[in-house]
């Protein structure tokens, strides 16, 4: 029978929408399971075909688990707002809401045509008012929020507050930007804007100077991963570091928390060490130098304060307001010049750039409380203002980057003893160096010695020993149109938060998306756009009076705003009272398998559990952790396709024939081989772009064969497959087979479209068991023990692989099971029935077709999963090879039931074993039970 699968796909994807298969109800009394996939972002292009990987896999466990009787809830939504949509209005003017709109259209029905069991009516989109109004929430939360490290928790404002009123700073253990110290009566006779200065330095979501990497073309602040080799990764324009007013989200207060909670996941070693690494715990000591001829002090945080008698010069940050201060004017020149040069390098090219060290000397020095020598003070940006304080003491024996640097600049190199086993491990460069014998340490281990140096700083009163992150707050604002709007007002230069009752604070219209002539975002130039405090409205910005009219925050939120807790609102989407009812996110609770890219190892992962932990403590929900089983699944490569072009001639040469040439390799768009060869159309080549028009070809045996090799697919490699292409040809279900048999989950693979037609051969033989010749014939006849073997081998290894996510495997199990159905000429309702549902995780929509061929009315999605017998899998018979002297002679099938002894006297008795023997006793008999026998004779 003719297979169909564009009839057959196009009728059950009709179906599924049309009923709803796969909406899911908030009943409580089954059992959740909650299964998601990371939150695209909706771009011009389209999926490719390395795009479903992760989709499909989580969709086969989503439907394994309803056949298992769970509550499945599989969603689906949109991160919406971001760079590409407003870079694309800057260029065409058009708005950023429509080309997202546009976008977001194209991947659903893409997605629509693969099958994916997704509840569309859950469907989120962070662009919509009905959405980010949450995300304003939230933030407004954490503006009205400190951390308590006495409860380890975020805690209401209010309570910091009446802490104030009543004692003031004295007894309060909180996370802050800087120390302050004052009393209940400084407190409450302090002015309204003073207090709110004074609030800033302990909020959650607070507004502090920063250094950001500012890109000056597209008018915004960029994070880290935005940017590649010192330029924009959108667009390819300069970045500068730049002090800035910035929003951020003071995560810092949950580092330990982050460290502590990974332990309760299961995620794998790889993606946990980048976690660990990125909040980079250490501990150590704080310790103050004083300056000569400043009040200024240096502070300092090092890993290793048992090594301050081996420090002889300190390094600032470039960006240190210190640096100011203390450079000489004959150093002024040469330092304002360094630090021009290092703002054109991002903090993460000045994290990785180690063997190239470069500074400036300051012309100051700071006293070294031990040895009371003096200590040359250079900036370098090798040191970081985010990390510590923003200066360390080097210490140029005992770290590597120090000793370039000393080295540069001809600087003193100390070593300090601990032990003889110590200097050897130590040393970079003995015949420099000079050894300190200190009464502190010699002779003392490490720990010993670090603990004494400790004890010691503390007794001296120039620090204290103290636990440091590397992980920095998390800047909060963009210069840029296309985000979420903060909250934010400001009366006498002070940020104060709408009510929530005005909330969404919606994005407003703007005739362009570019910075306004004064330098503001592009929201400066929303004409409605201003707060009327007494009327508690959004006005017109000509009202703006300081009085009752107040102008609003024209920064937006970064991307990451809205994705931090979309997971939250797929529980509840449509509640306009609450962002998730707590019954329902007490239900639904954490993410149990989260199924994504690595490249979100840190940022994005990082920010949700941050914001999970905080609803958590101010008592929204109440599940520490958002995602409990995360996979990352891996690449699927592209087969690129190239052409030899001739140096200095617009002649190609066919593959074979280029070595006899000097040529040049180039990328061809894969569309422009024909069909599933390597030979290159070349009139459709000659189309392609003008300077390919007169392009004269060298051939082999009258064709042109490209080069291929494997690489990530990519638009820029023209080895892009689009999966629509896939679907018509070979069907949504030959697609969903091939993305799992290429190989395991969590490994990149190459894509190879000639592969295909195996995966649809399997879906053609499978299809057929089904009919004889034109007619649907399935026997109600009881199947043979041969039979139900054949269907329980398969539910314990599918049963098996699902749960650990080898889906490869169980592909290849299918066809082995349709293969061997199809020798036997299977087609018993007993086998075939149960055969459907096993298979329909991975193919569903031909599994319906055959679900609804055996007289089923209902759909397959929530048929229970066939449980497996074991009795079927023992072997009634056993066909023992019998080897005498270790060769083997012949075979013999004998009971399966029978014992050792039972098998040696039939073996024994056996024809040709009599015939082998003729009359000689064996020296010995071994019987390996449902093995082999071997004789020895």
């Amino acid at each position: 029978m003719f297979y169909d699968h564009q009839q057959i796909e196009k009728k059950w994807q009709k179906y599924w929408e049309d009923n709803q298969t796969y909406k899911t109800s908030n009943n409580t009394d089954k059992p959740k399971f909650y299964v998601l996939d990371m939150f695209p972002y909706p771009s011009g292009a389209g999926l490719h075909v390395g795009h479903p990987l992760g989709y499909i896999a989580s969709d086969i466990y989503a439907r394994y688990k309803r056949h298992q009787g769970f509550n499945v809830l599989h969603p689906v939504g949109y991160d919406s707002f971001g760079l590409p949509a407003e870079q694309y209005a800057i260029q065409t003017g058009q708005h950023p809401a429509i080309t997202t709109e546009q976008n977001i259209n194209r991947y659903e029905e893409q997605l629509r045509k693969i099958g994916f069991s997704f509840d569309w009516s859950r469907e989120v989109r962070t662009s919509d008012a009905s959405y980010y109004k949450w995300t304003q929430w939230i933030f407004i939360e954490l503006f009205h929020s400190w951390y308590n490290k006495d409860t380890d928790k975020a805690e209401s404002i209010s309570a910091l507050i009446q802490h104030f009123e009543e004692k003031g700073t004295e007894g309060l253990n909180a996370n802050q930007n800087d120390e302050l110290n004052f009393t209940a009566e400084e407190w409450k006779s302090a002015s309204e804007m003073d207090k709110e200065d004074i609030l800033l330095n302990y909020r959650l979501a607070y507004r502090a100077e920063t250094t950001v990497n500012w890109c000056p073309a597209l008018g915004t602040v960029l994070a880290n991963d935005e940017i590649k080799d010192g330029k924009s990764e959108r667009g390819g324009f300069p970045v500068f570091q730049k002090k800035m007013m910035q929003w951020s989200m003071r995560i810092s207060a949950y580092s330990e928390r982050l460290l502590q909670g990974l332990k309760t996941l299961d995620w794998s070693q790889p993606l946990k060490d980048s976690q660990e690494y990125w909040i980079g715990k250490s501990q150590g000591a704080q310790v103050r130098f004083n300056v000569e001829g400043h009040d200024e002090i240096v502070e300092v945080f090092t890993t290793r304060p048992d090594t301050i008698f081996g420090a002889t010069f300190m390094v600032l940050a470039p960006e240190n307001p210190l640096v100011e201060t203390i450079t000489t004017d004959a150093q002024k020149a040469e330092v304002d010049t360094y630090i021009e040069e290092t703002s054109k390098k991002t903090e993460r090219d000045r994290m990785s750039d180690v063997k190239n060290v470069s500074g400036a000397f300051t012309g100051s020095y700071a006293i070294n409380p031990f040895s009371g020598e003096k200590m040359p003070i250079y900036i370098s940006d090798y040191v970081l203002m985010g990390y510590g304080t923003g200066a360390v003491m080097a210490v140029p024996a005992h770290d590597e980057r120090d000793h370039r640097f000393a080295k540069k600049f001809n600087l003193e190199i100390k070593k300090v003893v601990e032990t003889e086993e110590d200097v050897q491990e130590k040393s970079f460069d003995s015949k420099d160096s000079v050894c300190v014998n200190s009464d502190f340490l010699n002779g003392l281990n490490y720990n010993d010695a670090k603990s004494k140096i400790i004890s010691e700083i503390e007794n001296k009163g120039i620090g204290h020993g103290t636990t440091n992150y590397r992980q920095r707050d998390a800047i909060f604002s963009r210069q840029r149109y296309w985000g979420e709007p903060v909250p934010i007002y400001y009366k006498d230069g002070m940020p104060y938060t709408l009510p929530t009752s005005a909330l969404p604070l919606e994005l407003p219209e703007v005739e362009k998306y570019l910075p306004t002539e004064d330098g503001d975002p592009p929201l400066g130039n929303a004409k409605t756009f201003a707060w009327d405090e007494a009327n508690q409205k959004i006005v017109d910005t000509n009202l703006i009076d300081e009085k009752t009219v107040f102008p609003l925050e024209l920064s937006t939120m970064p991307g990451w705003a809205g994705s931090s807790w979309y997971f939250l609102r797929y529980m509840d989407p449509k509640n306009e009272e609450v962002f998730t009812n707590k019954e329902l996110s007490d239900y639904w609770g954490q993410v149990d398998l989260y199924i994504g890219g690595s490249e979100h190892a840190t940022g994005h992962l990082l920010y949700s559990r941050f914001w999970n932990m905080f609803l958590k403590d101010r008592g929204y929900i109440n599940h520490d952790e958002p995602f409990q089983k995360l996979i990352n699944q891996g690449m699927i490569l592209g087969m690129s396709a190239f052409v030899y072009r001739i140096d200095g001639t617009n002649q190609y040469v066919s593959k074979n024939l280029a070595k006899e040439y000097t040529t040049q390799a180039i990328h061809v768009d894969v569309s422009l081989l024909k069909g599933t060869t390597d030979e290159l159309d070349t009139e459709a080549f000659k189309a392609w772009r003008p300077d390919y028009a007169d392009a004269e070809f060298i051939l082999e045996d009258g064709k042109y064969i490209t080069g291929r090799e494997v690489e990530k697919m990519s638009k820029s490699k023209y080895n892009v497959v689009n999966p629509d292409d896939i679907c018509n040809e070979y069907g949504a279900d030959g697609l969903r087979l091939y993305e799992m048999f290429l190989g395991p989950l969590e490994q990149s693979k190459p894509w190879n479209t000639q592969g295909l037609s195996g995966v649809y051969g399997f879906l053609k033989k499978f299809w057929n068991l089904y009919f004889n010749g034109e007619n649907f014939e399935v026997s109600d006849e009881e199947p043979t023990k041969a039979e139900y073997k054949v269907l329980h081998t398969l539910i314990k290894k599918v049963v098996y692989d699902i749960e650990n996510f080898s889906f490869n495997t169980s592909v290849s199990s299918f066809m082995i099971a349709v293969n061997e159905l199809q020798k036997i000429k299977c087609n018993k309702r007993n086998i075939l029935q149960p055969l459907a549902v096993i298979i329909s995780p991975y193919a569903p929509h031909i599994c319906e077709e055959l679900w609804s061929l055996l007289g089923n009315s209902e759909s397959i999605e929530f048929e229970k999963f066939p449980v497996l017998n074991e009795e079927y899998l023992v072997e009634d018979e056993i066909l023992y090879p019998i080897s005498v002297n270790g060769k083997m002679k012949f075979k013999i099938s004998l009971s399966a039931q029978l014992s050792a002894k039972e098998v040696e006297e039939l073996v024994l008795q056996d024809e040709k074993m009599v015939q082998i023997l003729d009359g000689k006793t064996p020296k010995k008999i071994i019987v390996v039970l449902h093995k082999i026998v071997n004789i020895v004779i």
